[in-house]
């Protein structure tokens, strides 16, 4: 145990004196390296003195050239400034004494000018002065004044002057005429040439073709109830004669015989035909025939190229389809009026697209004579009015068969296109219109009487079928009704032959078992 702590005590002794004699060494060496550090640092201070004094003394140097430079390039350039001012001097100086030369020149210029000026004006009063002096002498031998002199002198060359303007204005009158004419036969020449619508002639029958000659009876039907029934709805008459498998419709109605031809054709197809059956056809066919002057009126503007049309007035020009005028069809004369409108217009460099609307909407009146009073012209300006369109469109229709004095240049190009297309060889017959207006005078005489329902001019006019309105006509009135409707057809109206006025009154019950 001993042995152990006398070890542990000398390791202790030895290790203290170990750590002091390590320190001691390491504080000598510490003091040596901290001497030579600051003998180091010393040295440096030294050369860094030495280098500054050095970079001090180059730049210095540096400074002095720099400003010696800019000295000298200083100098140099007020030299240059200076040449330059004092080249500037003598221009001057020489445009100075140039000055004054001129000036010199014209005061001597404006003294010659006023002397000259005097001199003149010298002359001059001389001149008066004689002047007047022979305006005496010529007074006295002439016998008149100065003013009469002059009225006189003006009236010869105002007369000479009138009468070669009188000539020359002849003269131009006659060439432009020339001109003109020549260029308005050549526009109207190429509207025709490149207007291609056709036309074709109304008749006032149809025909429709039966499957078999038996068909005939079913549409005369028992004591000819079912063709009775036909005529009445439609207003047309049917023909049934010996004509194999064919029935003719009579009618100068072009919308009333379409239709009958349309409710006609189905019933055959159908097979049923009996008076309900009969109605039922009719009101198809009538809707049909209206779906097909909405179409009718689409493909007019179509193919005019013309957009934005009311849809009403559309209808309106549509309903032209079954209208004709001296047999020629009025919506197809209506689109060759445009047409030609349009090419009119595009020749003389105005505006086509508004000569173009006017041309096809210039008859659009003839839509609604049956219905309204007053003539196409009067009912299309209202109903151009009516529908917004252009002051332009609607002097156009006023004045298309001039009713008033045209006032616009489309108002001169659509008179000119109707006169065309109404003029063209084959476009129309008179025969045919006066036809057609006297059946529509006579069923405009028969709906005039008080109780008339519905009138039908058929069998080419030599019969009108009135049906009367059984509550407010009876059987003794019927007579009364016939006879004062042929004293006023015989009054206002002319036609060949006689007219049968048939007149029908009939009472009907409907209803339905449940």
């Amino acid at each position: 145990m001993l042995y152990v702590i006398g070890g542990v005590i000398g390791l202790v002794v030895g290790a203290v004196s170990f750590y002091f004699v390590g320190y001691t060494v390491r504080k000598k060496k510490a003091e040596a390296d901290i001497g030579s550090a600051e003998q180091e640092v010393k040295r440096l201070r030294e050369e860094g003195a030495k280098q500054a004094e050095t970079l001090k003394k180059e730049a210095l140097i540096s400074a002095k050239e720099e400003i010696l430079r800019q000295r000298n390039e200083a100098e140099k350039e007020m030299k240059e400034r200076r040449a330059d001012i004092s080249r500037m001097e003598r221009r001057i100086t020489q445009k100075e004494e140039n000055l004054d030369k001129k000036s010199e020149a014209l005061e001597r210029k404006n003294e010659l000018l006023d002397k000259k000026i005097k001199e003149n004006d010298a002359l001059t009063e001389q001149i008066e002065q004689l002047k007047e002096k022979e305006l005496v002498v010529l007074e006295k031998l002439s016998g008149i004044s100065v003013d009469e002199a002059k009225d006189e002198l003006l009236s010869r060359v105002e007369s000479a002057i009138k009468h070669e303007l009188a000539q020359r204005m002849t003269e131009l009158e006659q060439q432009f005429k020339e001109e003109a004419d020549a260029k308005a036969k050549n526009i109207i020449s190429l509207a025709i040439q490149r207007c291609a619508a056709d036309h074709v002639a109304e008749t006032t029958v149809s025909v429709v073709n039966l499957p078999s000659e038996d068909m005939k009876g079913r549409i005369i039907g028992r004591e000819g109830r079912n063709i009775q029934m036909l005529e009445k709805l439609t207003g047309v008459e049917l023909i049934i004669d010996d004509t194999p498998e064919a029935i003719t419709l009579s009618g100068f109605d072009p919308v009333r015989r379409e239709t009958a031809r349309i409710a006609l054709e189905k019933l055959i197809s159908d097979g049923r035909i009996h008076p309900s059956r009969i109605e039922e056809t009719v009101e198809k066919a009538t809707r049909e025939i209206e779906a097909t002057i909405k179409q009718a009126g689409e493909r007019a503007t179509f193919d005019v190229g013309i957009h934005g049309i009311n849809a009403d007035l559309v209808r309106m020009l549509g309903r032209l389809k079954y209208r004709t005028s001296y047999g020629q069809n009025v919506l197809k004369h209506s689109v060759e009026v445009a047409l030609i409108s349009g090419m009119i217009a595009d020749e003389l460099g105005v505006d086509s697209t508004v000569a173009k609307r006017a041309g096809l909407l210039h008859d659009i009146g003839k839509a609604q004579t049956h219905e309204m009073e007053g003539s196409h012209v009067e009912l299309g300006v209202n109903l151009a009015k009516k529908y917004k369109e252009s002051r332009e469109v609607i002097h156009a229709i006023e004045a298309h068969h001039g009713d008033v004095d045209p006032q616009t240049i489309t108002a001169v190009i659509v008179q000119a296109a109707d006169a065309i297309s109404a003029a063209r060889p084959g476009a129309r017959r008179e025969d045919l219109e006066n036809y057609i207006k006297r059946l529509e005078k006579i069923e405009e005489i028969a709906k005039s009487f008080s109780g008339v329902d519905k009138a039908y001019a058929v069998q080419a006019g030599r019969e009108i079928r009135v049906m009367v309105k059984p509550e407010e006509v009876n059987d003794d009135g019927m007579k009364i009704i016939a006879r004062e409707m042929a004293a006023k057809i015989q009054e206002d109206v002319k036609y060949p032959g006689q007219i049968k006025i048939n007149i029908i009154r009939e009472s009907r019950a409907i209803d339905y078992a449940k």
